[in-house]
């Protein structure tokens, strides 16, 4: 226990001394605005949800300017490389493939269960049936290997069509996404059946900006540390905090 405390101690003293050395730059924090609770936009037409929230937080104790702007998934990682914006803070698991490509801070959120989503009263077969997902994601990618039939759309909202005209039998996507849809459409049901994949949620970064990813995890760091994460993980029911 001592040595816990210690540690949390030290990591809230590292971070601390990381925030302090900035020059407050303009950052643009890409996000996709259509995967809730984690981003969305909401009626007044802005960026909203957990990551939004997080975002800002994050933004201030590392005395940086936001600048939120919207891409669409499937070329997320394309554009930050390409510098249309900083940051990814959009839901993105890491993974090692993505891995190779950008870098990522630490997870600011653990694995969340993907769960399965189908019509009510039906039994798919989640081993050799056909089976949606939202394009380059983890679940994509887990269905792909698993033996069953992999349909991939854009959106999220369309993977759920897919399901009710009977395209795909069910649709695997991170259980925080897929059980508020479930609650709310008498037609929907959730699966007993969940997959534990990828190694959390982090903001992903260009490989070259060592320095905004060092400001980005020391404020992630000090989130931890005084308990201000678990409570935006509660307040949007994310999953597991820490």
């Amino acid at each position: 226990m001592k040595k816990l405390i210690l540690g949390t101690a030290i990591a809230a003293l590292t971070a601390g001394l990381a925030l302090a050395d900035d020059h407050g730059k303009t950052v643009r924090m890409g996000t996709e605005g259509a995967y809730p609770p984690y981003n969305f936009i909401n009626d007044a037409g802005e960026i909203d949800g957990f990551e939004r929230e997080l975002g800002d937080e994050l933004c201030k104790r590392a005395r940086l300017t936001c600048e939120w702007v919207t891409n669409e998934w499937d070329s997320i990682i394309p554009n930050l490389v390409s510098g249309n914006y900083d940051t990814i803070i959009a839901g993105m698991s890491i993974t090692k493939e993505r891995d190779e490509v950008i870098d990522f801070t630490q997870n600011y959120t653990q694995p969340d269960p993907s769960g399965y989503i189908a019509l009510e009263g039906s039994d798919p077969d989640l081993k050799g049936g056909v089976i949606a997902a939202q394009t380059g994601t983890i679940q994509a990618a887990f269905i792909a290997a698993s033996g069953a039939t992999l349909v991939e759309f854009a959106t999220p909202d369309e993977t759920i069509a897919a399901v009710r005209s009977g395209e795909a039998d069910a649709v695997l996507a991170d259980d925080a996404y897929l059980r508020p849809i479930a609650e709310e459409n008498d037609d929907l049901m959730m699966l007993k059946k969940t997959e534990l994949l990828g190694g959390g949620v982090g903001m992903g970064l260009r490989e070259s900006d060592d320095e905004l990813r060092g400001k980005f995890d020391a404020a992630i760091a000090s989130m931890k540390a005084d308990g201000t994460l678990n409570k935006l993980i509660m307040k949007w029911e994310i999953g597991p905090g820490f």
